[in-house]
């Protein structure tokens, strides 16, 4: 069935809001170093206070997108999916000038902490608009969209990073490289009022009309359908939604979908994904790629071969099914992260440098990591999280693992300075052996959900 142009070009401009939710993630990879050369000496701070402070302003942007994630959900009421995306582009581009022209840690961490609340507001927002603006023979396809800009929108940040660095600023790259996503920023503002309100939004506010010119805008559900008949479909749903509010979120019934959402959402941060796309740059230096260049190539490395992969696991999850590429992922963690490991500990030199096979081997470890992630979890975590829980509470569930992903995200990438300083080696084999523990998971606790009626994952967890 073909889509129509609208719908395709609401789901692109919505999807904008994903792609700069993974350009203001990782664009500081590449002024971090800069960075903590600045400020520790400002505040006459030790190395270890230094390193301390350093982690807390680079998960300033993840600490914002806690509290981003939580608190979008009552103006996405109030003011609509559309309403809320005009402020999400305000606070990108807030974000990116005000951390361009940072007078100190304190303002840094300030501007950093608004755009986290910009990417906590679209990772919930982006998805959400576009699942109620899409048919549902369309609806996979066009969220998957979503999921595939915030990848892109790593990869853009990364070659971003490398051109601005080309043109030899100085002591004021670092300004530039945050300054590039006002760009971006202002043409999702822009583009933005071409696209209709939610059709959804508008029933639950009794706006029916409209709804109506809306679905008639971007198509209904099924061939034959009417309007009127979606309308009601909508209008059911949204009642069902208000009933179901009432029944409460923890309790013993859902105790099983909670622990597999608490424990796929830890995992996935435990295997050091965002302090890795955070600190690429510093690693390779590390690493022995001690040319700026060369690190900051071999981080668009990364970005690619996370776009790739991503849409190598999209594509694989439906036949594969989730536990076998969750299987796949583990082992290919446990390969990558084992041989990193291994490099740091045994491939520097006595003057503090590295072998040219521990340098090519943290950089094959890296790139096999990143495909290890993007097949497995990046590909699996949200699909089995909106699976295991029972429409009644499926929004509340995926809030839930929402919020326990930026939690360890935050915590994982703060602590990463401090341990990396006392050992490089140290850092990855703790990601290592948190990796054994998820392939335990996967082998003997994550359920099966490919392929399986909602009703019948509910069963077999016990839901009554």
């Amino acid at each position: 069935m073909n889509l129509r142009r609208p719908l395709i070009v609401s789901a692109a401009v919505s999807a904008l809001g994903a792609f700069l939710f993974g350009f203001d993630t990782v664009v500081i990879s590449g002024a971090e170093q800069r960075l903590a050369e600045i400020f520790a000496p400002q505040a006459g701070l030790t190395d270890w206070w230094a390193s301390f402070w350093h982690g807390v302003l680079m998960a300033a942007a993840l600490i914002g997108t806690v509290i981003g994630s939580i608190a979008v959900g009552k103006p996405a009421d109030a003011i609509g999916r559309r309403g809320v995306m005009f402020w999400l582009a305000v606070l990108y581009f807030v974000s990116a000038a005000g951390s361009a022209l940072a007078w100190d840690w304190y303002s840094l961490f300030l501007f950093r902490l608004i755009g986290g609340l910009g990417v906590g507001g679209a990772s919930v927002v982006s998805p959400m608009y576009i699942a109620e603006i899409s048919p549902a023979h369309a609806r996979g396809r066009l969220v998957a969209l979503a999921q595939f800009n915030i990848v892109f929108g790593i990869l853009c940040a990364y070659v971003s990073n490398y051109v601005i660095h080309g043109f030899d600023l100085g002591a004021n790259e670092w300004r530039w490289m945050f300054a590039v996503e006002t760009v971006p920023a202002v043409l999702y503002f822009g583009l933005l009022f071409i696209t209709p309100r939610s059709p959804r939004w508008l029933v639950a506010k009794s706006r029916d009309d409209e709804a109506r010119q809306v679905l008639q805008l971007v198509g209904v559900d099924a061939a034959g359908e009417t309007v009127d008949e979606e309308l009601a479909a909508i209008r059911q749903s949204i009642d069902l939604e208000h009933h179901n509010l009432d029944e409460p979120f923890f309790q013993a019934k859902y105790m099983k979908p909670i622990m597999l959402a608490f424990a796929i959402a830890a995992f996935n941060q435990l295997s050091g994904i965002n302090a890795i796309l955070y600190y690429s740059k510093r690693i390779f230096e590390s690493a022995g790629y001690t040319d700026a260049d060369a690190a900051l190539m071999n981080s668009i490395g990364l970005g690619v071969v996370n776009l790739v992969f991503t849409m190598i696991g999209m594509a694989l999850i439906d036949h594969f099914g989730r536990k076998r590429l969750m299987l796949i992922g583990s082992i290919g963690y446990l390969l990558s992260l084992g041989a990193t490991t291994w490099a740091f500990r045994t491939q520097q030199t006595a003057d503090g440098g590295f072998t040219e096979t521990g340098s090519r081997t943290v950089l094959i470890g890296l790139l096999a990591f990143l495909a290890a992630h993007a097949v497995g979890q990046g590909a699996v975590i949200w699909v089995f999280i909106g699976e295991i829980f029972p429409n009644r509470v499926r929004a509340r569930g995926q809030a839930f693992g929402s919020f326990t992903h930026w939690i360890f995200a935050a915590g994982i990438s703060q602590t990463f300075p401090l341990i990396a300083e006392m050992s490089a080696s140290g850092i990855f084999l703790f990601y290592t052996l948190c990796m054994v523990g998820q392939l335990l998971w996967v082998i003997f606790v994550m359920p099966e959900t490919k392929g399986v009626p909602l009703e019948q994952i509910q069963e077999r967890l016990n839901i009554e």
